[in-house]
């Protein structure tokens, strides 16, 4: 993966909103009497990739720097990967919360 960490945080970002927003549509596709049994494998499913995926973006590249024998730049890309997403996170919030005040 990339060793920018906002990349990676963007990343992040967009697979959950992605997810999010498939997630919230799906009544419209799907309706629960379709889903059954099959819904609780498709929640662990979509579990295991979404842990998966996020342990690419966060984690990938700081293993790599730490078997490569530099652990002051493993643990900062890894800290300012989480600060990058954390910043992304408040910035949405923040526009969700304020833009909510001016509707």
């Amino acid at each position: 993966m990339s060793t920018n960490p906002f990349v990676n945080a963007l990343l992040a970002a967009g697979y959950i909103s992605l997810l999010v927003t498939l997630i919230f549509n799906s009544p419209y596709f799907i309706s629960d009497n379709e889903l059954g049994m099959i819904a609780p494998v498709i929640m662990l499913s979509l579990l295991v990739l979404s842990v998966s995926l996020m342990g690419y973006l966060f984690f990938y590249q700081p293993v790599i720097l730490l078997i490569e024998h530099k652990p002051k730049e493993a643990t900062a890309l890894f800290f300012r990967t989480v600060v990058s997403f954390a910043v992304i996170t408040l910035c949405i919030a923040l526009a969700w919360f304020l833009l909510g005040k001016l509707l």
